[in-house]
Parts: C-alpha cells; sequence; structure tokens
C-alpha cells in the first residue's frame, strides 16, 4: 500500500492545499493530511479547530484522513508506515527550502519527497496571506473551503471585538 503524507500548519487549510491533498489522493492508496503541533508558534485556529476543519472538507476523499504531529516529520513518518510526503510547490523560492528538507528527510529516514507544481490558481496564496486578508476586511472567498470561510469570518469578527 503507497501511503503518504500531506504536512503543515494549515492555519487556516485553504484551496491551495485541498487541490494538494486531492492530487496526491489520486497517487496513493492512502494520504494522511498531518498537522504539525507547534505551541511556540502563534495561530489563528487551534490544532483541534484546525483538525476539525480539515476533516470536514476532506471528507469527499474516501482514502485521505487527517492527524496532527510533532517534532520530526520523519519519525512521525517511520511510526506510521509512511514512505512518501507530499508538497506543494508555489515558486522557485519554495523549491529552494523545501529540496535542502527533502534531502534532510531521506539522509534521515529514507522518506521520499513528492513535490507537486500548485494549481495556477492558487499560486500566489498562502494560510499566512489569507489571515491578513480576512483581518482587514477582504474578501477571502473562493480561497478557501466554503466552511473555513465561515469559521475565519467568526474568529476574524470575535477578535475585532475582542481589541474594542
Amino acid at each position: 500500500m503507497r501511503v503518504a503524507v500531506c504536512p503543515g500548519s494549515f492555519d487556516p487549510v485553504t484551496n491551495g492545499h485541498l487541490d494538494v491533498f486531492t492530487r496526491a489522493a489520486n497517487v496513493a492508496d492512502r494520504v494522511v493530511v498531518a498537522v504539525l503541533v507547534n505551541r511556540s508558534k502563534s495561530s489563528l485556529f487551534t490544532v483541534d479547530e484546525r483538525i476539525d476543519l480539515l476533516r470536514e472538507v476532506v471528507a469527499p476523499l474516501e482514502n485521505v484522513e487527517v492527524d496532527c504531529f510533532h517534532g520530526l516529520l520523519v519519525d512521525y513518518c517511520r511510526e506510521h508506515g509512511i514512505g512518501a510526503i507530499v508538497k506543494g510547490l508555489r515558486a522557485v523560492s519554495d523549491f529552494d527550502y523545501e529540496l535542502q528538507m527533502a534531502q534532510m528527510n531521506y539522509r534521515l529516514a529514507g522518506v521520499e519527497t513528492l513535490f507537486v507544481s500548485t494549481n495556477p490558481l492558487y499560486s500566489y496564496l498562502s494560510s499566512s496571506l489569507v489571515k491578513e486578508v480576512a483581518t482587514h476586511g477582504g474578501s477571502v472567498a473562493g480561497l478557501v473551503p466554503d466552511p473555513v470561510l465561515e469559521r475565519l469570518r467568526e474568529r476574524v469578527a470575535a477578535q475585532a471585538s475582542a481589541k474594542e
């Protein structure tokens, strides 16, 4: 069985992420979307909220599941019998960093990394950019799945109220 992992923080998950998950699901028997737990990083959504949102948006993909991990991704891969990491690349600048990570992951555990070129519709899209636009009142409709859009609007509104 070919098992792949799509790791990330997914704060929030975007349509670009969902495109990568869907494409990974077409080439692997099983895909794990793994949320990185990083307690030192300030996030808009908690890990549990991100997992819930991810489970909701990947539900139509029968061979995709959601989990979380902390520490080294290759340790998670070893523990779960995962032989490949799937990463989306938006630009050459992504490749520079991801290539180093791929080589280190292979060196540490023999885990392969497969790069998926981003759909041009999402080449500019990042979770950070989505959060910034949403926080300043811009529309991110069409950039994130509908359930995420709803929760994002609620969270941004709640934060704005808390600041008043």
